[in-house]
């Protein structure tokens, strides 16, 4: 009986014994997936994920660091390779680096900002301060939060469709931190802040930088996730030759990849698939070569294709469906880190109100007009779904940019002022919290000044105060400064002319429909001519023809949605004006009232990528007394911010043509051959006279012509353009030429 027993239990033993090393044998094994960062390098992992999906590989855990981190955490959230090349095909990554916020977004007066300094220091204590990095990473951080939005209450990494984790770089410490929960916006955010390039990102109290400082391939980290395969995908730097050190940034890019590369030659060995593209002949950020790029990512997984021959197969295409809401409602609003801007403030930048329903385009468009006024550092938002549909809750947390005060610097030359250097010291929160005063001081051939005051109440009635001073000399029709029958006794068509302009100004402003701009207000303006070589034979003498005070009441209306100044490629523009002068000095011995009126009007479109239109029209007249010439519109030359009523026209030179109404029409055609660099071709057609409104030849055909062809390009200091424009009436050409930002 003992015996029997004995070779029962044996035989059980060794069955069970059989039956669980047949189920050890068909153990699935779990493969990780490990990226390394490299910048724009880094989408040639994307390659390696569509090749992955193609095979229907399983992927059972994610590890990432900087560029590796995104594409990573993308994947993780269930976009497929083919969801990521399309997505990334689609992003200018130059507005992403650049933080570029579309024009529109911004307050008039930053526009302004934003279009005039080539250079914008913070200036503390009289004291230079090097921003803390080139970019907020604002545009980077909405495009994450759109992608990720319907993953975005998940905050446990190890939940997502695949689970996931990255690093990054304690800056105060030194330390890695593993990120692999929170939120995964500001995770990734943080993994891929390059230091300089993004600023920082404050998660738990930690500071952290790009995760490639410390730790640019974490295949230790994942293997203790219990990985039994790891795929990894290496696109960082190999180290330089000697001929190829030839600058200073490749000996510190050479210093800073010492160590990630020493540590690759021994985590290359640690990796079971091992995929290593060919793109040293890019770089960091050389995302215009992005297609070539994530080609060679597939190139160099295909050259691998026997090695994942024996990896499982998961059941379905990961394939997330790419939801962004049309329209959102926001169900409760909580608003922290606001201390010197109200929360009224931030609401009506954001143009949001709780429990109001909303675009998400016009969402986004909200949180750029935030940042768009340059008073926070970082902006973060969360949306959480309350279960109604499209309704969320909104979380954000607000950093205000602790630098108030700015110096800003340009550099110009044009045909009218001539050469210029720009200095201006800007301070915000000057009396008041929603404050700015702005002082210009323009030194070169004609010194200048600019100062601007604002209180802003966005909505409301703001108030506002500038003042500002010109001075240029110039060959001018004799018309803006003689009678008729002076210019038929002295048979002058122009006459070497000095003149000075100093205007002040008091409004109140308003804005409605968030592009329009409504002010009204009093303006003092003190103007003089004068002319060393006319009348005179002295060279210390000058004959003056104006030498006056005016004042006058003015009311302006103002639409600005083109989103670039000087090469808009869509937008409308509408600049309407009205001044009414009441008052004017003793040497205007002549004067009556009377009023001006005129308005500018510009459609800019784009027929393709590369070629936009710029449709404009413009016209004025003057009512009541008409002696005063010296304020009468004067038509020519090319450029921007010319004063009182002077009017560009290609083809003639600066205040050629004169009369005290006018009307223009021109159209601009403009072709950007490559990346930066356009070429326009543009035609105007003016007439203009005394009173051509009441003749009727405002409506006739133009009496003055004036076409251009020209070369421009965009450069860090502002445009560089060269024009040469020809009017047939007059049978010659001239050429215009211009640097940098116009101010």
């Amino acid at each position: 009986m003992i015996k029997k027993t004995t070779i029962l239990l044996l035989i059980l033993f060794v069955g069970l014994s059989a039956k669980a090393q047949n189920k050890t044998e068909k153990k699935t094994p779990k493969v990780g997936l490990v990226l390394s960062g490299g910048g724009a390098k880094g989408l040639a992992h994307i390659g390696v994920l569509k090749v992955i999906d193609s095979l229907g590989i399983k992927i059972d855990y994610i590890a990432g660091t900087s560029m590796g981190a995104v594409i990573g955490g993308l994947y993780a959230s269930g976009y497929s390779g083919n969801q990521l090349d399309s997505i990334f095909h689609q992003v200018n990554f130059d507005k992403l680096i650049n933080d570029d916020l579309p024009r529109a977004s911004k307050a008039f007066y930053e526009r302004d900002n934003a279009e005039r300094y080539a250079v914008r220091l913070p200036f503390d204590d009289f004291k230079i301060k090097l921003p803390s990095a080139l970019s907020r990473g604002q545009n980077t951080y909405n495009l994450f939060s759109t992608l990720t939005l319907s993953i975005n209450e998940t905050s446990d990494f190890s939940k997502l469709p695949i689970p996931f984790f990255c690093i990054g770089t304690n800056v105060e410490t030194g330390n890695q931190v593993v990120l692999e929960s929170g939120d995964l916006t500001q995770s990734i955010m943080a993994s891929s802040a390059l230091p300089s390039l993004y600023q920082p990102v404050i998660i738990n109290g930690d500071v952290l930088v790009d995760g490639g400082v410390i730790n640019n391939y974490p295949i230790g980290e994942l293997r203790a996730k219990g990985m039994d395969k790891i795929i990894g995908v290496d696109v960082q730097d190999d180290l330089l030759k000697r001929d190829e050190l030839t600058s200073a940034p490749d000996v510190l890019l050479q210093i800073n990849n010492f160590r990630t590369v020493n540590d690759m030659k021994l985590k290359a060995k640690l990796t079971d698939i091992y995929i290593k593209p060919n793109i040293k002949e890019y770089n960091v950020v050389s995302f215009n070569e992005g297609r070539e790029i994530i080609e060679s990512g597939k190139i160099a997984t295909l050259a691998n294709l026997e090695d994942f021959k024996n990896l499982p197969l998961r059941k379905k295409e990961q394939k997330l469906k790419e939801r962004v809401p049309d329209s959102i409602t926001i169900n409760n609003l909580s608003i922290k880190g606001n201390k010197s801007y109200t929360r009224a403030y931030v609401l009506g930048k954001l143009k949001l109100k709780q429990s109001g329903k909303i675009s998400y385009t016009d969402f986004i468009e909200g949180v750029n007009n935030l940042v768009a006024t340059n008073n926070f550092d970082s902006f973060q938002y969360k949306l959480k779904h309350t279960g109604a549909s499209e309704t969320y809750d909104l979380e954000t947390h607000l950093t205000e940019t602790k630098n108030t005060t700015f110096l800003k610097l340009g550099i110009h030359f044009d045909d009218l002022y001539k050469s210029a250097i720009l200095v201006n010291i800007t301070k915000k929160r000057l009396l008041f919290k929603n404050d700015i005063a702005s002082f210009d001081f323009i030194l070169g051939d004609n010194v200048r000044y600019n100062f601007d005051y604002l209180i802003d109440k966005g909505f409301y009635w703001s108030v506002g105060f500038r003042s500002s001073f010109n001075t240029f000399n110039k060959n001018v029709s004799a018309s803006l400064l003689l009678e008729d029958s002076e210019i038929d006794a002295t048979g002058l068509n122009k006459i070497a002319t000095e003149l000075d302009d100093q205007t002040n100004q008091f409004y109140l402003q308003t804005l409605f429909r968030k592009d329009f701009a409504f002010s009204i207000g009093a303006e003092h303006k003190r103007l003089e001519l004068s002319s060393e070589t006319f009348l005179t034979d002295s060279p210390d003498e000058e004959y003056v023809f104006e030498k006056t005070d005016y004042l006058s009441v003015f009311g302006n209306l103002k639409l600005d949605t083109y989103d670039n100044k000087y090469f808009p490629k869509k937008g409308v523009y509408f600049n309407g004006d009205l001044h009414t002068y009441l008052f004017a000095s003793n040497f205007n011995k002549d004067f009556d009232n009377f009023s001006i009126a005129k308005a500018d009007l510009g459609y800019a479109f784009s027929a393709s990528h590369n070629l936009a239109f710029n449709i404009k029209t413009s016209g004025g007249f003057k009512t009541g007394n008409k002696s005063t010439k010296t304020l009468d519109f004067a038509l020519g030359g090319y450029g921007n911010n010319l004063i009182n009523n002077f009017i560009p026209f290609i083809g003639h030179d600066f205040i050629s043509l004169t009369g005290n109404s006018y009307v223009k029409a021109s159209f601009i055609a403009d072709y950007e051959i490559f990346k930066k660099h356009h070429i326009t071709l543009e035609g105007n057609w003016a007439n203009i006279d005394d009173d051509i409104f009441d003749s009727g030849e405002w409506f006739s055909l133009p009496d003055n012509r004036g076409y251009g062809l020209g070369y421009a390009m965009e450069t860090l200091i502002g445009p560089l353009q060269v024009k040469y424009s020809y009017a047939p009436e007059l049978g010659q050409s001239i050429w215009f030429f211009n640097l940098g930002f116009w101010f």
